[in-house]
């Protein structure tokens, strides 16, 4: 049974710092996207970042490209360093596995998601 057990997240000034990480236990599927998705209420879900683990290709939204920088371990543990945040990255934060990075581009291929995370809640304010 696939798990994806998430961490991180919680409150942070603007231009502040953060990491998620979430481990994909029960995951044997390298060549799937691991990466986040994001809503904020009465939005919605939509991609953020995704790294293959097989050969570490990655995919950023526009929004965050240059800011988020997505990473993994040897295994299939990802994490998501969340850098120059600002108010507008307010929102709950879910870990997703999907077969194709397109699967992260915007808002229109949710329903494709194989598995998701528990959800972490970012808070940007001052």
């Amino acid at each position: 049974q696939v798990q994806l057990v998430e961490s991180g997240g919680g409150l942070v000034q603007p231009g502040g710092s953060l990491r998620l990480s979430c481990e994909a236990v029960g995951f044997t599927y390298d060549y799937y996207c691991l990466g986040w998705f994001r809503q904020v209420p009465g939005k919605e879900r939509e991609g953020v970042s995704c790294i293959t683990p097989n050969d570490g290709s990655t995919y950023y939204a526009d929004s965050v490209k240059g800011r988020f920088t997505i990473s993994k371990d040897g295994g299939m543990k990802i994490y998501l360093q969340m850098d120059s945040l600002k108010s507008e990255d307010t929102a709950v934060y879910y870990c997703a596995a999907g077969f194709s990075p397109t699967y992260f581009s915007g808002s229109g291929y949710v329903d494709l998601i194989d598995w998701w995370g528990q959800g972490s809640q970012v808070t940007v304010s001052s």
